[in-house]
């Protein structure tokens, strides 16, 4: 691939059939700004992008993330989070040079149409945009992050959308009771998204907060004892141990990657003694997603842009902002010392970095960063 620009296409049928390709600048129509992506993350959480895809009642309409970057009949072209640089602008209000955190297409470059521009950044209104989750939509400016720390700038894109989910469905079950469970069972917890949520939760006991669950990983065995020197869980055991678990005690669990033998022995072994079952992703796409009737509670899905949507609508925008920097940035204090980050370089390495998450080889204590 030339030094032009560079996109990477995906089968919206079937996501492991997907293809560097040349995506050659087109000229800007009035209030759009064109940007060079400087750096992403590729992470677990992109697959799931993938997997849904195609519209499948996420949004509460007929739309996927494949709407994200692409019109309908194209080939699919999966977000991503990261930083970027303006390299041509046709909106007032937008300078070249100027630079921005949030939602891109895995590509080298790509349009934006600018709306509702400020100090703080602004929202993306390209047309099959707007019916999509506002959270997505929502470009900032890196100068103006209140908790952005340059020595953090790595860990943003890998870590920034996944903690923000862990914390979320720590403040779910916060705001619920804990779902009267004594313990919470998070499956593939080697994952950042579960990091997150496990970090979350004990923030709460260290806050003084009060009581909380006690917080058991669940991943595979030969992570265990990685895992847990890590301290983010307060235990930590191999899925092939779950039966030795009490079934008597109260629990709950969150799944984070759709593994449906994992929430089959789960549900079998607690009963009505599991109180709540959520799942939050599906990066284990090509495994059993335990759809079959199940022993103990209906599974509910967690949708973090809801959950943002709420707790903004609850709190203020300004006050969940404050929120989000000062849980954040007591995450980033232990984030070096759980993940390091893998800088890739160009459009191959790109395309790499995605067939290697897809297929479940990358390494949990890696953060891949592709620079285009």
């Amino acid at each position: 691939m030339s030094a032009a620009g560079w996109a990477i296409d995906i089968d919206r049928d079937d996501i492991t059939q997907a293809s560097l390709v040349s995506d050659p600048d087109t000229p800007l129509a009035p209030g759009q700004v064109r940007v060079h992506l400087d750096s992403y993350a590729m992470t677990a959480n992109n697959i799931t992008y993938a997997v849904f895809g195609k519209p499948a009642g996420l949004f509460g309409n007929d739309q996927g993330y494949w709407d994200f970057f692409a019109e309908r009949g194209a080939p699919g072209r999966l977000p991503v989070w990261g930083f970027a640089t303006v390299t041509e602008s046709a909106a007032g209000e937008v300078a070249v040079g100027d630079r921005f955190y949030g939602y891109y297409p895995m590509a080298s470059d790509a349009v934006l149409t600018v709306d509702k521009a400020g100090p703080g950044g602004f929202t993306d209104v390209t047309p099959r945009r707007t019916t999509l989750p506002p959270i997505y939509n929502h470009y900032q400016r890196i100068a103006a992050l209140p908790d952005y720390r340059a020595a953090d700038h790595d860990y943003w894109p890998v870590f920034r959308p996944l903690f923000l989910t862990g914390w979320l469905i720590a403040d779910q079950f916060e705001d619920e009771g804990d779902y009267g469970a004594d313990q919470i069972l998070i499956a593939s917890a080697s994952s950042k998204t579960a990091i997150g949520l496990g970090f979350s939760l004990a923030q709460r006991q260290r806050d003084g907060t009060g009581h909380r669950p006690e917080t058991i990983g669940l991943t595979s065995k030969a992570n265990v004892a990685d895992l847990d020197a890590q301290r983010i869980y307060d235990r930590v055991i191999a899925y092939d141990d779950i039966l030795t678990l009490n079934p008597g005690t109260t629990s709950a669990l969150v799944d984070m990657a759709g593994n449906g033998a994992v929430t089959r022995a789960v549900h079998s072994h607690f009963g009505n003694n599991l109180k709540a079952s959520i799942i939050v992703g599906k990066s284990h796409w090509d495994a059993d997603g335990g759809q079959a009737a199940l022993p103990g509670p209906e599974r509910q899905g967690f949708f973090a842009p809801g959950r943002s949507q709420k707790r903004i609508a609850d709190w203020g925008g300004a006050a969940f902002g404050q929120k989000i920097a000062e849980a954040w940035l007591a995450f980033m204090d232990v984030a070096p010392r759980l993940t390091s980050v893998d800088k890739r370089s160009g459009g191959d390495a790109a395309l790499a970095a995605y067939r290697e998450m897809l297929s479940g080889q990358a390494d949990p204590r890696k953060g891949i960063v592709v620079v285009p």
